[in-house]
């Protein structure tokens, strides 16, 4: 898009007018996708993107512009308004650059992009199939398949110059069951850096007809009682209270600026005992994983909590300057269309000692988070409150009936404390995480945990419930 002449000429001219920092980001993506509704083709859509972002800094203050016109006037005028927005600093030297390296983190053996649409909606009838037959409670079923090649490269004034070439696919299936007024949803929604033999392979039947049966199963569920009680929450996506309650908080996009709850607490207890957890951008195939950050720094396998003491945040650039640290590889964004900030990659809890089985037969009573649903939070308190999607009540350290309209309520610190059992059986989910810039591929992450106490709402009373408060 830009050439090596016309990136070194905007780095020139950024840092001779002030820059201690001057950076070029040039991305290129091709994206296919296909999606049906209710058993007929909804969309099907194929694509390419192409752009470039310029972003200056003098101490902690940054200028970031961007564009899709790579006219070499309209480069340098862009160039030209950056410079004269940023603050003045004391001149800084050029380091020459490296020479040019790619890299990956995906793991393909079948292009996805490859793959003609008409495929995609062949794979995709397979789920929709099952869906529209399964019962008349099915009243909306929607699946889709997407897959999106994205080539990024760094450039900057310290020498960085990297490539990085990433493919990822992602499914989504999702069921509605109706009951008189009542909707319940269920959804699975797999994504990998691998190519489409991760397609070829998924067990699409078999998930489909689960998807239904817990839409099924909730709507006809009781509601939850509300109280304070042990929770335990499933493996997998139940690792998105952390992402969402702790994760943030400990971004330097949060704690540069003193807006986290966990400011100024490394080497601290933040968590129990039994809780240790982990940002790795470095786990091949991994649908959150990269080799190099979008601001040219490597990944990093990041130990975030050690047994309860927090030993790392998650720091980029800017916020490695605010902190008087170093960034850690942790910098993304969703596009050249923004500034990059610090982000999670692969975030999860790390396993522990004890089965699912053995965590459910120690509690006498309980709610069990089987699924779990959106929520939100205040990175700078840490109170969260997230919706259960599929919960089932825990009695005589049995699971027992389902019950819907759960939501957990609380504190990211609180929980991280109250975690009394830590499962042996680690999963990973993917997701996608919204933040200053933009939304990115993420991977959230835990074995089944119990948290002594926390507050559920629900709806109805439980006179039977001792624990309850």
């Amino acid at each position: 898009m830009l050439s090596d002449r016309l990136i070194c000429d905007i780095i020139d001219s950024a840092v001779n007018s002030g820059a201690d920092l001057a950076e070029v980001y040039l991305e290129d993506i091709r994206y296919q996708s296909v999606g049906m509704l209710n058993g007929r083709v909804l969309k099907a859509d194929s694509g390419f993107d192409s752009g470039y972002g310029i972003r200056l800094m003098s101490g902690t203050n940054v200028v970031y512009v961007y564009s899709n016109d790579s006219d070499e006037n309209v480069v340098m005028k862009l160039t030209k308004e950056a410079c004269n927005a940023i603050k003045k600093g004391d001149k800084v030297d050029i380091i020459a650059l490296e020479e040019l390296s790619r890299a990956t983190m995906s793991d393909i053996k079948i292009d996805p992009l490859d793959i003609s649409k008409l495929e995609f909606v062949d794979f995709l009838k397979r789920s929709s199939s099952v869906m529209t037959t399964f019962d008349p409670a099915i009243t909306e079923s929607s699946c889709s398949l997407k897959t999106t090649n994205r080539i990024s490269r760094v450039v900057n004034s310290k020498g960085i110059n990297k490539v990085e070439d990433d493919t990822r696919i992602r499914l989504a299936i999702e069921a509605i069951a109706t009951k008189g007024n009542e909707k319940q949803s269920s959804r699975v929604s797999p994504g990998t850096l691998r190519g489409f033999e991760f397609i070829n392979e998924y067990p699409v039947v078999e998930k489909t007809r689960e998807c239904c049966d817990k839409a099924i199963r909730m709507v006809n569920a009781g509601y939850a009682p509300s109280g304070k009680m042990p929770v335990v929450i499933n493996n997998g996506f139940g690792g998105v209270i952390f992402h969402e309650a702790c994760g943030h908080a400990l971004e330097s996009t949060s704690v540069g600026i003193r807006n986290s709850c966990f400011t100024d607490m490394l080497g601290k207890q933040i968590a129990s005992p039994l809780v240790s957890a982990r940002d790795n951008a470095r786990i091949k195939g991994e649908w959150g994983s990269y080799d190099t950050d979008d601001e040219g720094n490597s990944s990093s396998d990041l130990l975030l909590i050690e047994n309860g003491i927090l030993k790392n945040y998650m720091i980029d650039e800017l916020g490695a300057r605010r902190m008087d640290s170093i960034a850690t590889g942790c910098c993304r964004r969703e596009s050249y269309t923004y500034a990059p900030t610090s982000r999670m990659s692969n975030t999860y809890i790390c396993g522990g000692d004890d089965t699912h089985d053995d965590i459910i037969a120690d509690t006498e009573y309980g709610l069990y988070a089987a699924s779990m649903g959106g929520g939100s939070v205040d990175p700078a308190t840490g109170e969260f409150n997230f919706a259960v999607d599929e919960g089932y009540m825990i009695r005589n350290g049995k699971i027992a009936e389902p019950v819907r309209g759960a939501t957990l309520i609380g504190k990211g610190g609180d929980v991280l404390m109250n975690i009394d059992k830590v499962g042996n059986d680690l999963e990973h989910s993917a997701g996608m995480c919204g933040s200053l810039s933009g939304s990115v591929p993420v991977t959230v992450g835990q074995p089944t945990i119990r948290v002594s106490s926390i507050i559920v709402g629900g709806r109805d009373s439980d006179d039977d419930c001792d624990t309850c408060e």
